[in-house]
């Protein structure tokens, strides 16, 4: 059975390694990119991105509340004409 490999990540850094299971001896590792670092500009960006798009989720929640709302009313308006 020395053909059994088996790949493991490194959940610290993200090496990938191939460790051979009967030998248990490393027979490849891989190195994961390196992640670009942000600047404070780049989070900065990102976070106003993040507050526009919430607020115009919110704007347009409470447009379709106000709608339901008159719809609402309108309903009621006409079962007390009605009745």
């Amino acid at each position: 059975m020395s053909d059994k490999v088996f790949e493991i990540v490194c959940p610290h850094c993200q090496t990938v390694l191939w460790v051979d299971g009967e030998g248990r001896k490393i027979l490849k590792s891989e190195k994961a990119a390196k992640k670009k670092k942000e600047t404070l500009d780049d989070l900065l960006a990102k976070e106003k991105e993040k507050r526009d798009g919430m607020a115009s989720k919110f704007e347009a929640t409470a447009a379709l509340e106000q709608e339901k709302l008159k719809k609402a009313r309108e309903k009621f308006e006409k079962a007390l004409e009605k009745g």
